[in-house]
């Protein structure tokens, strides 16, 4: 199961992911980052640390969220905070930890902007 948790922290959009994401329900995932972006919220931070397992749909999710969110007037960025151990590994073996700005806390990560 997975658990999506949308909230606003000062200028910052906040999404909390907590379980599993995988090819059943990374779509869940892009639909919550993709709402977010539409509606001119392209700051945003991914906060993996509930997340054991990311299969490479939910890189794919997170990558075109990111695509998204430079894109347009409002050109913004999808930033990670605290990956689990696991996701971390995932993030560095597709080589997203170059692409992808992350954080070991959430308070970091949206003190970034």
């Amino acid at each position: 199961m997975l658990d999506i948790n949308v909230s606003a922290r000062e200028q910052v959009t906040l999404i909390e992911v907590r379980g599993r994401v995988d090819s059943a329900n990374a779509d869940q995932l892009g639909e919550a980052l993709t709402r977010e972006i539409e509606s001119g919220h392209t700051q945003i931070v991914l906060d993996l640390a509930g997340v054991e397992y990311m299969s490479s749909a939910g890189l794919r999710e997170i990558v075109s969220a990111l695509k998204r969110a430079k894109r347009g007037p409002e050109a913004g960025d999808v930033r990670i905070a605290q990956p689990s151990y696991r996701v971390r590994e995932v993030l560095e073996m597709a080589g997203l930890d170059t692409v992808l700005q992350i954080f070991p806390t959430q308070m970091e990560a949206v003190g970034s902007y």
